[in-house]
């Protein structure tokens, strides 16, 4: 049968149980506003029971504590942060393009921007030679809007270089980070597997989880649990980042201008594979959306430039000779919006009349004017074009904005599904102090109870001081 000694170590292994799980309690209390922390639990198992005598008697309690930890949704989170973060950086960018052109969720006029503006005012300074092709003032004004209008361009243009090179630095800043939280998590991957190979490590996982999720807005991952505990951590092209204990840095490179990565042994450039997380959505924006714009812009310029041009040579300047360029340009529209200038300083080079009339006629300088209604880029004129363009900015905009609302919507909910399940609950730990209190108090009891009836042994029933 149990004995008052067995009763004394029931008692005392109740008493090392409750006071565990009341640390386990107050830690989590504590790390209540703990980035990453996981709550954690006690579990109470009883102690393998022990036969005497043809009886059976229970030997005690047990408690361990572990995490509240669900691998499945915290993977979930970890891939929509990835997008959520890409979807945000792609707003961002397209925000500080659609500041260039002065556009809002107000205003997207094209004739209310600089450009629309200075495209305006150009075509009307030549309907106003038309009127008076002898005035030199009105000649004059022709070559300031048509510097105005280049300097539009040039400004525009320079513009969204800016932003481009903004981006590679942001490329630059976002590998760096990178590169530190994969020598973290390589770290961490060693001292899990060394202390805690086969079970959930605690804090320790709760640092690498900590780690994950903020790579995950960085860049797209693929995460792939190994034995001993361990996480092999790739992008989601493919390039192994974290395997075990060790971490495979990013590198960048300028390739063309544009900041290239590379990963890998011989640094293979693996610019185009990368997809998620910031880096995602800056190499969208930059190497996708930017482009398009550019490019857009200098099919703009290039076009009013060389129809210009071509009408203003069909004409008979102020000298009475043919009319030369009014715009320098590049062969190919390529670069022309940065490099469009006006050709002359001379308001007499203006061929505002048409051949046969002599130099003071008009019939060229009409002709120059009516450019503004002719279909000059893809069978739109200047202004509809331009319109379009912002258009498609504006569009593109709202939607990436639209898109970044709805997976960050997403993402709090995972967060609190997960949260719900990992986070601290002051009421539920408020609830459990109580109830380890008063387990703790009883097993106290007992173990006075037994106490006394091993003094009182000892002492053959005479009371005593001494216990």
């Amino acid at each position: 049968m149990g004995t008052i000694t067995s009763l004394m170590d029931i008692a005392q292994q109740a008493l090392r149980a409750n006071q565990e799980a009341l640390n386990v309690t107050g830690n989590n209390v504590a790390n209540q506003n703990t980035a990453g922390y996981t709550r954690q639990v006690v579990s109470f198992q009883s102690v393998d029971a022990v036969t005497l005598s043809g009886g059976t008697y229970g030997s005690g309690v047990m408690a361990s504590a572990t995490s509240q930890r669900d691998r499945v949704l915290e993977q979930q989170v970890q891939q929509q942060t990835q997008t959520q973060a890409q979807s945000g950086a792609l707003e961002s960018a397209l925000q500080k393009i659609q500041n260039i052109f002065g556009l809002s969720s107000t205003t997207s006029s094209a004739s209310s921007t600089v450009l629309g503006t200075a495209i305006d005012s150009f075509f009307s300074s030549l309907s106003s030679l038309a009127g008076n092709p002898s005035d030199t003032a009105t000649r004059q004004s022709v070559l300031t809007a048509a510097n105005t209008l280049a300097a539009a361009f040039n400004s525009a243009s320079n513009q969204l270089t800016q932003v481009s090179t903004s981006l590679n630095q942001q490329v630059i800043g976002d590998v760096s980070q990178v590169n530190s939280l994969t020598k973290t998590i390589a770290s961490l991957n060693t001292q899990i597997t060394a202390l805690s190979p086969n079970a959930d490590a605690g804090t320790l996982e709760d640092q690498r989880q900590q780690a994950i999720a903020q790579l995950s807005k960085l860049v797209g991952l693929d995460q792939i649990s190994t034995e001993n505990n361990g996480i092999t951590l790739t992008t989601s092209g493919g390039a192994v980042l974290v395997s075990g204990s060790q971490a495979f840095a990013l590198s960048t490179t300028p390739v063309g201008g544009t900041t290239h990565i590379l990963a890998g042994v011989g640094g293979q450039d693996v610019t185009s594979n990368l997809a998620g997380g910031d880096l995602g959505g800056v190499l969208l924006a930059r190497d996708h959306q930017l482009p398009s714009y550019q490019s857009a812009l200098d099919s703009l310029a290039f076009a009013v430039g060389t129809r210009v041009n071509q009408q203003n040579a069909l004409g008979v300047d102020g000298n009475g000779n043919p009319g030369a360029a009014l715009f320098s340009l590049p062969p190919v529209p390529i670069g022309a919006a940065a490099l469009i200038q006006v050709a002359t300083a001379n308001p007499k080079a203006v061929a505002a009349a048409g051949t046969g009339e002599g130099s003071a006629g008009n019939t060229n300088a009409s002709a120059l004017a009516n450019l503004s209604t002719a279909n000059l880029v893809n069978g739109q004129t200047a202004l509809g074009y331009f319109a379009s363009f912002l258009g498609q900015i504006g569009s593109d905009t709202a939607a990436a904005a639209t898109n970044n609302s709805a997976q960050q919507t997403t993402l709090t909910q995972l967060t609190t599904q997960r949260d719900s399940l990992s986070g601290v609950s002051l009421d539920q730990e408020a609830s459990n102090l109580t109830q380890y209190q008063r387990a703790y108090q009883a097993a106290s009891q007992v173990f006075n109870i037994a106490n006394s009836i091993m003094a009182s042994a000892i002492n053959l029933g005479v009371q005593t001081a001494v216990n």
